[in-house]
């Protein structure tokens, strides 16, 4: 199974991500709260500003403190062998 970091040592498997989002639109924060009441929202910002959301073929919802274009951009590096080269800071990037 290929996992990809989604920020803070938090990993998600690559094989069921259906979507990296943007958190900004009307619709998406619905999807948020919705799937809080749920309870299959998984907070993975420690306790930073949410900036991608991540939806899953399970009907999880993922909040990453990483901008989703990161996080695309990580899927997208991901070498033959399944290894992520990309060397970012991850607390830099959730300032940005």
């Amino acid at each position: 199974m290929k996992l990809i970091n989604v920020g803070y040592g938090n990993m998600v498997a690559v094989s069921h991500i259906i979507a990296i989002v943007s958190p900004d639109s009307a619709p998406i924060k619905r999807m948020v709260q919705d799937a809080r009441e749920r309870g299959s929202a998984i907070d993975a910002t420690f306790g930073r500003r949410t900036k991608a959301v991540i939806f899953t073929d399970s009907g999880y919802v993922i909040l990453s403190a990483i901008q989703p274009k990161h996080i695309a951009g990580r899927l997208e590096n991901r070498d033959e062998n399944g290894s992520d080269e990309s060397e970012v800071n991850e607390e830099n990037e959730a300032i940005d």
